[in-house]
């Protein structure tokens, strides 16, 4: 309990929203499945098996590794990483990646899309556009707003996919 007279400095909604997310253990599309996503297309799946980015912070994309030997084999890639993910990104976001030793889940990611899935190869139709703009027009933090917008357009493209799966 706080006590009376002081005050939690400001906290932009989104940061908030993802951090109860994570919490009771939900996924949503946000930055960080994002990089998720970008680094395995960039380091593809042997090395992904056994790493795990954490975190993007000022430039710097942290990554758990399983073991010291592929630390090693990481540093001596580190530069072609670096130059695939902002290739990836379309833009010069990560300049350095540290490694660090941690337990990396057997799976690399729970995403439930293709490992080739890209939201940029099933584009929406005009109507399906139309409804993620009018759901979203009223949010105002615009972190919020692309999050949800993302999230709706991977949703509708998952539902076209699962029924196009089940049509004979």
């Amino acid at each position: 309990m706080r006590k009376k007279g002081t005050h939690a400095s400001p906290q932009k909604l989104g940061n908030i929203l993802q951090d109860i997310l994570k919490k009771h253990n939900i996924s949503i599309d946000s930055e960080e499945q994002r990089l998720l996503e970008i680094w395995n297309r960039a380091v593809g799946l042997q090395i992904s098996a056994h790493t795990r980015p954490e975190k993007l912070k000022r430039n710097t994309l942290f990554v758990k590794v399983s073991s010291s030997v592929w630390m090693h084999q990481l540093h001596i890639l580190k530069s072609d990483i670096i130059e695939k993910i902002n290739t990836l990104l379309g833009k010069e976001l990560v300049k350095n990646v540290h490694f660090s030793i941690g337990e990396i889940p057997s799976s690399p990611s729970r995403n439930p899309y293709p490992p080739s899935f890209s939201p940029e190869s099933y584009p929406l139709r005009d109507k399906e556009k139309k409804v993620i703009e009018k759901h979203t027009s009223s949010v105002k933090d615009q972190e919020l707003k692309e999050i949800l917008q993302r999230v709706m357009t991977k949703n509708i493209i998952r539902r076209r996919l699962a029924h196009n799966r089940k049509a004979p």
